[in-house]
């Protein structure tokens, strides 16, 4: 059965979505009740404008309210930051406190810590300042009288002895001395007076988010200043050297840190203390620094901490820093998706208007461009009927066309600006693939007419370990050829291409099914496969039945299409599996003037095509290695005796590879 996709699919009937109903986006869209996204009403609290992670907001309301620790686990551009700062909207205000440091008379590398209530801080330490400011005024006015008082006296002995140039001599180094020594001891008695002020606020001041993300120890921790003089006078006061980090800049607030397994498993460690004891000291983090001497008395900071990640983060995790998060918070994975719902689309009708005001120079999108964003949104969400959430990038789309706007001094953002944003706003991996295509073709790796022996034309997708929501595909030639064995069945099937471990085991498990379709003993046969031209490597099993079709038709001697490509993964006893970045694969099938291509027939609703593409290629479903062989494989003696032979197969009931539905893949 052969199918002509168009962007509106119809969907199974368990999923409750508006292409359920044929309601495609442009027809919808002229529906909704406003003309530009000026006319849509953006919540006032963060926490509401965060889109399709419901369950991860209640969460972050229940973890505010109780201070509660959490964990955020999901890929990048999901909304993990902004969540993270909407938590300090639901933390009471009032609890700010102000932290001074004092000088420690009884152990100068041991400064005093006090905690006063907001805004107290700076009345101390301005009055501090003055009293010093006013003692040091006196010194200076009294020494300064004394200084004359000599001078004086010098002369009046310069005159009685005649003039004696030693008197005076004597008299002016007698002076310069006195300067000297109340300069500097004048000055280091001021300045123990006087306390540092450490962390302060304002009366009314909200609770404060501190972004500690790559910070370093003394930045997260706190620091104490080398001091180069440490002697003789000159040396700074412990305490006006104290730094503070960021878990104490964001006490009786929100401490968040991104890619928390990037922290150092010391600074992990500390911060677990912190997070057990509400306080922690500031030492010097260098060993080789003065400051490394100085460990002041206890400083809040009594922080609710939210650390963010992917997946991986939790194996770079210190176990007891993730059982604390564990046991007095929450873990939450993060959405990637949501279901294709009339309230989630509008729930991006609304983030588009979020993106405008926020990045407050580009202009507001009309009613058919914030559709065209919603189409954008399908097509990145890689599965028919849900939508990305991924929407930092759609947001960098958004931005793209609203400098396309301004760039044409065009008051709104148009459905021709967002396509042609698309355009230009192509990720690296994308514009890698246009280029491996056009090398490709001009290098003649591939040919997209005719038909050849043991040739298929694969295709695999870019992107798939990349932290980019979007797939890009390529096609991947892939050669067969089968020579006898070296010695009695002494067979091997040898793939090269620089391929990775499941794409080895892939290769393997195709011999299974050249047993069965052949009813040839490889044993006595060396089958070669090369993937052409797979210079970075080849990972994953979506090439399997590009492998099995050229094998087979180098065994049977049976051409290959040579205008058609493929993609799938196959099961031990033939059934075609469902891949991922379909369509993607058929996009760029597409771009090489390819004409027909066989996906799975579970990922046909995973297709959603780009308008321009619409109607260049023929999309065909499979089920089974059978219908691929009878699809791809030219008409011919050597094909209807390889169809003859499988019909037998079937006939006797040796070939498990004819599906009912209920054998169907899991999707």
């Amino acid at each position: 059965m052969q199918w002509n996709l168009r962007r509106r699919t119809i969907m199974s009937s368990d999923q409750s979505s508006v292409a359920e109903h044929g309601l495609d986006v442009d027809l919808w869209i002229e529906g909704q009740g406003f003309q530009t996204t000026a006319d849509i009403k953006i919540p006032d609290k963060l926490a509401d404008q965060v889109i399709g992670q419901d369950a991860a907001v209640e969460v972050i309301k229940k973890a505010a309210e109780q201070k509660r620790h959490v964990m955020l686990i999901g890929e990048p551009g999901t909304g993990k930051s902004m969540l993270a700062k909407s938590m300090t909207e639901y933390l009471p205000k009032g609890e700010l406190q102000d932290v001074i440091a004092y000088h420690n008379p009884d152990d100068p590398n041991e400064p005093k810590v006090r905690v006063v209530p907001a805004g107290k801080g700076k009345e101390i330490v301005t009055a501090q300042k003055k009293e010093a400011q006013a003692k040091k005024q006196q010194k200076a006015s009294m020494f300064t009288f004394f200084i004359i008082m000599v001078l004086l006296l010098t002369i009046a002995a310069f005159i009685s002895t005649n003039y004696n140039p030693n008197v005076l001599f004597f008299g002016i180094i007698l002076v310069a001395i006195i300067f000297l020594a109340t300069r500097y001891s004048g000055n280091r008695t001021e300045n123990y007076m006087v306390p540092k002020l450490l962390v302060t606020h304002e009366d009314g001041d909200a609770p404060p988010f501190i972004d500690a993300t790559g910070a370093h120890a003394g930045a997260l921790l706190g620091d104490v200043k080398h001091d180069p003089f440490q002697s003789g006078g000159l040396e700074t006061p412990a305490h006006e050297r104290l730094e503070v980090g960021a878990i104490h800049k964001a006490s009786k607030g929100v401490l968040f840190i991104d890619e928390i397994n990037m922290l150092r498993i010391e600074s992990q460690q500390s911060l677990l203390t912190a997070l057990q004891e509400g306080k922690f000291s500031i030492t010097g983090q260098s060993e080789r620094s003065s400051g490394a001497m100085v460990k002041s008395e206890s400083v809040p900071c009594d922080f609710i901490l939210v650390c963010a990640g992917n997946l991986d983060a939790i194996q770079g995790m210190h176990p007891a820093l993730r059982s604390r998060i564990r046991g007095y918070g929450y873990e939450v994975f993060m959405r990637s998706t949501m279901p294709d719902t009339d309230e989630n689309r509008k729930k991006l009708i609304r983030f588009v208007a979020q993106e405008v005001a926020r990045d407050k120079k580009i202009p507001h999108f009309d009613r058919k461009a914030v559709g065209e964003i919603v189409k954008e949104a399908q097509r990145r969400a890689g599965r028919h009927g849900r939508l990305t959430l991924r929407l930092r990038e759609l947001g960098g789309l958004v931005r793209v066309a609203g400098d396309i706007a301004r760039e044409k001094h065009q008051p709104l953002v148009t459905a021709e600006m967002v396509v042609e944003a698309k355009r230009i706003a192509r990720s690296l991996e994308q514009q890698i693939a246009d280029r491996y295509l056009e090398s490709r073709k001009e290098y003649k790796t591939f040919t997209t007419e005719g038909d050849e022996v043991g040739i298929v034309n694969g295709l695999a997708a870019l992107n798939t370990e990349s932290s980019m929501s979007e797939y890009s595909g390529i096609v991947l030639p892939i050669v067969a050829e089968v020579t006898p064995a070296q010695t009695k069945s002494g067979g091997r099937i040898i793939a090269t291409g620089k391929l990775g471990e499941i794409a080895k085991e892939a290769v393997q498990n195709v011999s299974a099914l050249i047993k069965k379709y052949t009813g040839e003993d490889i044993s006595n046969h060396d089958v070669h496969v090369q993937f052409v031209g797979t210079y970075e490597g080849v990972e994953g099993d979506s090439a399997s039945i590009s492998v099995a079709t050229a094998v087979i038709s180098a065994f049977e001697d049976v051409p290959v299409d040579q205008t058609l490509a493929m993609t799938g993964s196959l099961s031990v006893r033939g059934q075609v599996l469902p891949v991922g970045g379909v369509t993607a694969k058929i996009e760029a099938a597409c771009e090489a003037g390819l004409k027909r291509v066989l996906i799975p027939r579970s990922n046909l609703r995973d297709v959603v095509l780009e308008e321009r593409y619409i109607g260049k290629i023929e999309i065909i479903p499979v089920e089974t290695l059978n219908e691929v062989l009878e699809k791809a494989l030219v008409n011919g003696t050597n094909k209807d005796g390889l169809l003859m032979k499988l019909s037998k197969l079937v006939e006797k009931g040796g070939k498990p590879t004819l599906l009912t539905p209920s054998r169907a893949a899991p999707q």
